[in-house]
């Protein structure tokens, strides 16, 4: 990486020290033409009998398991069916948890040179259908059902607004090998047999591989365009700065349709490690993996390693295979990290991204100062280039001194799909991706998070953007205006609080909105707090100050330690 400081040239590339990176190993830091599929079928020649995937099933008995080997002839088997649907570039979408056939899909779709669109099972009918008809996407994997959400009738009450959806196939047993099956797979090991429609799809490491949708500050989602080249080498940087290594057993438990999920799957990939993979998230069932598998390293947002750790199950289960723990996703307290390592007895390395940059733009060394883990994001990962800048001027600011971070590097996104104005706002004529984080720099390249020009909330390692929650909001006959504001939280990392202000002769409380809005939008997005108001402060424009509603949160504020409607 390369930081600018204000008044000087960038300097020189950094090669940190620790074990695994770039000063133990030179190639570390360098980008290479890489694909999704390419890191698979290497893996499979190099490793072919080295566990790649583990079921993390809760029942011992169903925990399924592939090599390498046995994995890459999966995907393969699931390629050439979806060439025999899909044209090179056409966008196929999956919703559904993190089973072993999403992952699988994950390859297959590299290997047909589709572009796969990950979406969050949690999401609703409105939700659902504007990444579908946003994206174009002409093919959708789902599972029946998602912790009571009925996946097929929500599907149903939008599919007549979706006139590029061809083909719908449910994850269910019968419906995967049903459509595995429907496609020629004679010699089929990974790569298309001769003859197969899908012999001669080659993906390059400058193509789309994945459209993985975010939110900007309207609300409304946007999908991020990242390639085989940004998202394989983020990857593999990462893993090196955390020490991962051939033989590693990793309990995965970022979901797939996160950018996370699917980069530590490239992680783990490359460095010939095991995947222990979790449908959803479970303390008490990752603390028994770690056990039962042996495994060495694993990761979370705060709110899953406080779960692990609080969890009663902890003090029976052997954790001693454990080496270190990645955290990330949202704000990761210094206290929260201390805690951890001491807890674990482990060591702790903290990453900081966002999808445009294919979750990573920076990352601590295990063997940084206690320090350096507890208060920075880090320095950026090599090839990732980094500068602060005034957000008014775009002028380099000096070490120290607060301004917005903007990164550029293979890791970069490719734009916004089908958004150009957006695309342009994010990204500079010369490729500088606009974070919208405020940060500060030190002279040793170490980032320290601020807060954010953007209103963007990241709880639980989930973003929320106040205007979709505001709106939905809006929607109650009994609100007559609402505002959103985030406030630090030690177990959520941030917490979304929502200020209420009733209509005349209206009366509705915190549970009634809740349940409103539990029909409206994900549960990770319904604010945990409810304040209720009689006015706002305003602006002479007329503009809510969210900052003056933020002090009233604060020990001592107005709206005192009762929020009048807290359901917490």
């Amino acid at each position: 990486m390369t930081t600018s400081p204000a008044g000087g040239p960038p300097r020189p590339s950094y090669r940190p020290a620790g074990s695994g990176d770039a000063a133990a190993d030179p190639g570390a830091g360098t980008v290479l033409d890489t694909t999704v599929a390419g890191i698979l079928r290497r893996a499979a020649s190099v490793a072919p009998d080295v566990t790649a995937l583990v079921q993390g099933a809760p029942d011992p008995a169903r925990r399924r398991r592939w090599t390498y080997a046995e994995l890459e002839a999966a995907a393969g088997r699931a390629a050439t069916a979806l060439t025999a649907r899909f044209a090179p570039g056409e966008r196929v979408a999956v919703w559904a948890p993190s089973l072993p056939e999403s992952l699988v899909l994950t390859y297959a779709a590299a290997m047909a040179a589709v572009v796969l669109v990950p979406v969050n099972p949690a999401l609703r009918a409105g939700e659902l259908s504007h990444i579908l008809r946003q994206s174009g996407a002409a093919g959708l994997f789902l599972v029946p059902e998602f912790r009571g959400h009925d996946l097929v009738a929500t599907l149903g009450s939008v599919r007549a607004d979706l006139p590029a959806l061809r083909h719908v196939v449910p994850l269910t047993d019968d419906g995967w090998e049903a459509f595995c099956s429907s496609a020629p797979v004679a010699g089929v090991t990974g790569a298309p047999p001769s003859g197969s429609p899908s012999a001669d799809r080659t993906a390059r490491p400058d193509d789309v591989a994945q459209l993985i949708y975010t939110s900007g500050t309207t609300g409304a989602p946007k999908g991020a365009l990242l390639t085989h080249r940004g998202m394989t080498n983020a990857a593999r940087f990462g893993a090196v700065r955390f020490g991962m290594r051939a033989g590693d057993v990793y309990v995965h438990t970022m979901p797939l349709h996160h950018v996370g999920g699917q980069v530590v799957s490239f992680q783990i990939c490359q460095q010939g490690a095991t995947a222990v993979l979790l449908e959803s998230f479970d303390p008490g069932l990752v603390l028994e993996l770690i056990d039962a598998e042996r495994a060495t390293l694993t990761c979370g947002v705060p709110t899953m390693l406080l779960a692990m750790i609080e969890h009663p199950d902890r003090g029976r289960r052997d954790l001693t295979s454990l080496r270190a723990v990645s955290g990330g996703g949202s704000v990761v307290s210094t206290d929260l990290i201390r805690h951890i390592e001491a807890t674990l007895g482990v060591r702790f390395t903290v990453v900081f991204g966002q999808t445009e940059a294919s979750g990573f733009i920076s990352q601590t060394e295990l063997d940084d100062p206690d320090e350096a883990k507890a208060a920075t994001l880090g320095r950026p990962l090599p090839a990732v280039e980094t500068r602060v800048v005034d957000p008014g001027t775009d002028a380099v600011v000096a070490i120290g001194e607060v301004g917005e971070l903007e990164v550029r590097g293979p890791n970069v996104m490719a734009g916004y799909h089908d958004l150009p104005t957006e695309t342009a706002e994010a990204l500079s004529p010369d490729g500088w991706l606009r974070t919208g984080d405020l940060v500060t720099m030190d002279d040793e390249g170490f980032l320290r998070m601020v807060g954010r020009r953007k209103e963007m909330i990241v709880s639980g390692g989930e973003n929320l953007f106040p205007v979709e929650i505001e709106n939905a909001l809006a929607a109650h006959p009994a609100v007559a205006q609402a505002a959103v504001v985030g406030v630090p939280d030690r177990r959520w990392g941030e917490a979304a609080v929502a200020f209420v202000r009733l209509a005349p002769g209206a009366d509705a409380d915190g549970v009634v909105l809740e349940g409103f809005l539990r029909q409206r939008l994900a549960a990770f997005k319904v604010p945990r707090r409810w304040v209720f108001v009689d006015d706002f402060p305003l602006t002479a424009s007329g503009k809510i100050q969210k900052f003056v509603l933020r002090d009233r949160l604060r020990p001592g504020g107005a709206a005192g330690d009762d929020a009048g409607g807290d359901t917490d």
